[in-house]
């Protein structure tokens, strides 16, 4: 499957207090809003890894949003990955 050249990814882990206050449902619903694909998920260390895919634009204001969250989170950090785009994903999804 071909991957349109508009479309990038990025993997971004906050840090803070991400778990057990919504996180994984606000940045789904941020991210169906912006149109992105792609999955959110909690890590056994107490992080959350977000993985979007989509226009550049929108992956701006998702990075953006995510070094904030919901009102209900309190983000300490982020790290932020620039990866190739895959063209796998059909949606946003939450994982686990």
């Amino acid at each position: 499957m071909s991957v349109p050249p508009e479309k990038n990814r990025l993997r971004i882990l906050v840090s803070g207090r991400v778990q057990g206050v919504s996180f994984r449902y606000y940045t789904r619903n941020t991210a169906e809003r912006l149109g992105l694909t792609g999955f959110v998920r909690n890590l056994p260390d107490g992080r959350v890894e977000i993985e979007a895919e989509g226009d550049p634009e929108a992956l701006e204001r998702m990075r953006e949003w995510a070094g904030c969250g919901p009102s209900s989170a309190r983000v300490d950090k982020t790290r932020i990955e620039r990866l190739p785009p895959r063209g796998g994903y059909r949606s946003f999804d939450i994982i686990g």
